[in-house]
């Protein structure tokens, strides 16, 4: 095998962890997914899908930048979702909390009614100070640079 496929093998590989480790955390642990940890899980997806494709057409240069691409988006997710569960900026108006302070108590009710049951401002579990969505941001940064890795070992 080339150093090439090794690494692409790894990243691919890579993002199928994060992704069984997102489900064993769902259906293991119980931990239901909020909005923005379904979100994270597509690129993941995408990721895993390249590097086959990558591995069955060596002579597509160009795939392991469209990894790296895929690594990158559920990298800022994730650091996006990490920004809204510590409070830095609100995430969406769908999955998070708001300013209640002028609703009316027909208007707070209806809030109440709508939300939606897993939160994407909650922390459920964290390791190290960092949450699923902030170990997911900080190990698709590193899976970005096993893709780039990949690219410029052909």
């Amino acid at each position: 095998m080339t150093r090439k496929n090794t690494l692409i093998l790894i990243a691919a590989a890579g993002s199928a962890a994060l992704l069984l480790g997102a489900w064993g955390f769902q259906y293991l642990g119980g931990l239901a997914p909020c909005k923005m940890c379904i979100w994270q899980r597509y690129p993941h997806g995408a990721a895993v899908l390249i590097g086959a494709m990558a591995l069955a057409l060596p002579r597509a240069t160009l795939l392991p930048l469209l990894g790296a691409l895929a690594a990158l988006t559920t990298a800022a997710i994730g650091v996006f979702h990490a920004g809204v569960e510590q409070k830095w900026w609100e995430g969406p108006s769908s999955c998070t909390s708001g300013d209640i302070g002028g609703l009316s108590t027909e208007d707070l009710m209806e809030q109440i009614m709508s939300a939606p049951l897993v939160r994407c401002d909650d922390i459920p579990w964290q390791m190290l100070g960092l949450s699923m969505a902030g170990w997911n941001a900080v190990l698709s940064g590193v899976l970005v640079l096993v893709w780039i890795a990949a690219w410029r070992a052909r």
